[in-house]
């Protein structure tokens, strides 16, 4: 089969195409031939050298969909040909509240979905929304899971809430737009760039400030008629830093990165008075997973995907996503 293997860390010009070896499904697992696959900030922090415990040679990527084409021993015959999208994690654990010791990520160190096949437990698997294309589908998982435990899990975001979304642009941040509009939030963001805000806006936000102002955080306490109930946010920094002083009082900040830093001047007797929860979120369980690929084929919502590439053209890939021009995911097609 044909894979991007990885053998270097450095620029995505590590991204090179090969011939490696077909996968053999084990007893309980499956062969997923691919159509389209996802990057993710996570496949550029692995190249750059910013992840732990990097092993190398690996096949990147995280997001994946396509069909089952093998079968393992002791699998169902109905899963054969289905059309199926990937869950990026392995091994979770029994615990909803914290993944286990065990838990890792697709695309490294296990072999991810920059190739024609996987080799997967079935259990990774989800029968993909029929209304989505296989880039959509491809969108969905790992942007989509963060942004379903985010919101769901973690804030218990309300119908009816005021909700801040910082930093609109990239694949969490939209679909954690797009989930908070369908529980019935009413959604804010914040951008560099007004042209995603007002791209936001027709996505269905109700408005958005730009945070190179140095009093956004007033005038989304203006916009929300007194600060949001709940802060989404993967900025970190001095973004985290302005959520404690405008989220509501009993209001929670839910944050999955810190891709500006540290906080260096937290408010934490603001914190504590105001009896805010600040939620650290990654990821998600297999149970939410199977909850966030309902709700979009429920809802007949759709992952943003801003760009595809083919297979081949990685490299490309990972550049224009270094480059922070995207409005939604950026894909690879197979």
């Amino acid at each position: 089969m044909k894979a991007i293997l990885m053998r270097e860390l450095g620029s995505p010009d590590a991204w090179r195409i090969e011939e490696i070896d077909d996968p053999q499904p084990g007893p309980g697992e499956v062969v997923v031939n691919l159509r389209a696959a996802a990057l993710n900030h996570r496949d550029l922090f692995i190249l750059q050298g910013l992840y732990p415990g990097i092993t190398l040679p690996v096949v990147p990527g995280s997001d994946g969909a396509g069909f089952v084409s093998r079968l393992g021993e002791g699998v169902e015959s109905s899963w054969l040909n289905r059309e199926v999208v990937i869950e990026p994690g392995l091994g979770w654990g029994d615990d909803e509240r914290a993944q286990s010791p065990r838990y890792r990520i697709l695309g490294m160190p296990d072999n991810g979905t920059f190739a024609t096949q996987i080799c997967l437990p079935v259990t990774s698997l989800q029968p993909a929304p029929p209304h989505l294309s296989p880039e959509e589908a491809a969108a969905l998982p790992l942007a989509g899971l963060t942004a379903y435990r985010a919101l769901v899990t973690r804030a218990r975001l309300q119908s009816g809430e005021k909700v801040l979304i910082t930093g609109i642009g990239g694949g969490v941040a939209l679909m954690a737009l797009q989930i908070a509009r369908q529980l019935g939030a009413e959604v804010f963001v914040t951008s560099s760039s007004e042209e995603k805000i007002a791209r936001a806006i027709e996505l269905g936000a109700s408005g958005g400030v730009t945070y190179l102002d140095p009093k956004w955080g007033r005038r989304i306490v203006e916009l929300t008629d007194g600060g949001p109930h709940v802060v989404i946010d993967s900025a970190g920094g001095e973004s985290i830093e302005t959520a404690v002083r405008i989220v509501r009082p009993a209001g929670r900040i839910a944050f999955f990165g810190a891709t500006t830093g540290l906080p260096q001047n937290l408010d934490l007797y603001r914190a504590f008075f105001k009896q805010i929860d600040l939620l650290g979120s990654t990821m998600g369980s297999p149970a939410e997973f199977g909850a966030l690929v309902r709700l979009y084929a429920d809802s007949g919502l759709r992952p943003p995907v801003d760009r595809s590439f083919p297979l081949a053209d990685a490299p490309a890939a990972g550049h224009y996503l270094l480059s922070a021009a995207q409005f939604g995911k950026v894909v690879l097609t197979i």
